[in-house]
């Protein structure tokens, strides 16, 4: 590190971060959700920046590590800027310095050796495909969706129904489809939100050379943090990537997708900052949770844009906030509450798991429950897909 005044190239923070494009309107700190719990005021941080000889002392602030990446700022900025990542690269400096919280160290290292934030072994990585009939890749082996399953999801018990249910839907409906197996490794986006900007770089550059050996028309990702990465970072993909919930409301929209029976429950669903304000999903999973019979769908009253967010994207797995005040996931489940709702849906594993303690939390267990899109949709009975006629011949 050069003293404090991080360069890329030949940029200084005031330039990667184009911090005199800044008017100091306030907007972003006035639509940042964290502030009704924590001190974090992102506009004051943009502004002090300016000052190259404070980078040091700003880094040691706490509360850089309370933004959860959410977007909003960015969202609101109304010259274009993203003020979240003048927080991202004050974390950097940190990395940089070697002083970070054991936890978020454990994470890199762990991403570093095991291609997982989560201390996992690598070799465990497909287990939670047991029991199951899936497809695994072979880079020569012509695809139409190449499936990407996320760290999370491939290693947390509790939202590994998102994978293996969609294996059985995928079989039962005679997708096209493989998953990518042991060649899997973490996508970055967590790695980036820390501020491990090498390690970032690295996993683009590798991931990259790795996906594009696969034949296979499209990435489908499971989770909207991947699929966002893959998106917004990955330039050099040579496939366009999407995020599982399109594919099912493609598949719906093409009737080659149904369901036998159907759900009688008031279900509210949850747009995930990655897949919503970050990258403009909203339509699909509502159109897959309105396929189902029975479904009455209800909307909170911040949804889409302005859905309020699970604090648990931007690190915030890895970094505990020091603030003491109600979490926005169990405000979002009064919400829920008060909507008299049986089911929050979410179609992101972090979401799941902030919103699933948060209902524990508030002792809302027995009035309602969260779960992944495709944990709903494993409940229902999917329609077998009709042989054609030349595969009948061939039978």
């Amino acid at each position: 590190m050069r003293g404090m005044k991080m360069t890329t190239e030949n940029q200084t923070f005031t330039e990667k971060f184009d911090l005199l494009g800044c008017i100091q309107c306030g907007r972003c700190t006035g639509g940042c959700p964290v502030t009704v719990r924590t001190n974090l005021n992102v506009r004051r941080f943009v502004y002090d920046a300016y000052n190259e000889d404070l980078l040091e002392e700003l880094s040691r602030v706490a509360d850089i590590w309370d933004c959860t990446a959410c977007h909003t700022c960015a969202v609101r900025c109304p010259k274009g800027l993203k003020p979240l990542e003048v927080l991202i690269g004050l974390r950097s400096l940190v990395v940089e310095s070697g002083k970070t919280e054991p936890t978020v160290r454990d994470a890199l290292e762990s991403t570093f050796m095991e291609g997982n934030p989560w201390n996992k072994p690598r070799a465990t990585r497909n287990d939670w495909m047991e029991g199951l009939d899936v497809i695994v890749a072979e880079p020569e082996q012509k695809v139409e969706n190449l499936f990407f399953v996320c760290c999370t999801i491939a290693y947390d018990p509790r939202v590994q129904v998102t994978a293996r249910n969609i294996v059985n839907l995928l079989n039962k409906a005679g997708v096209d489809y493989a998953f990518l197996g042991t060649d899997e490794t973490c996508c970055g986006s967590e790695i980036f939100t820390l501020g491990e900007d090498g390690l970032f770089e690295m996993l683009i550059e590798d991931n990259t050379e790795m996906l594009n050996e696969y034949q296979a028309d499209r990435i489908v990702a499971l989770s909207p943090h991947c699929f966002t990465t893959f998106n917004t970072h990955y330039p050099d993909l040579n496939k366009p990537v999407i995020h599982y919930t399109q594919l099912l409301a493609e598949l719906l929209e093409q009737k080659k997708l149904a369901f036998k029976d159907g759900l009688e429950k008031k279900i509210v669903y949850h747009d995930p900052c990655y897949l919503g304000k970050q990258s403009g999903v909203f339509e699909e999973p509502r159109s897959v949770l309105k396929a189902i019979e029975g479904v009455e769908l209800v909307e909170f009253g911040r949804n889409r844009e302005r859905s309020l967010c699970c604090e648990g994207g931007g690190g915030k797995m890895w970094v505990e906030s020091e603030s003491k005040i109600e979490r926005l996931a169990e405000t979002r489940v009064k919400d829920a509450r008060a909507l008299e709702a049986d089911i929050i849906a979410a179609a992101c594993p972090f979401c799941v798991l902030t919103l699933d303690d948060a209902v524990k939390a508030e002792g809302f267990e027995e009035e309602m429950r969260v779960a992944e899109i495709m944990e709903i949709l494993g409940e229902l009975e999917v329609m077998q897909e009709k042989p054609s006629s030349a595969q009948e011949v061939e039978d």
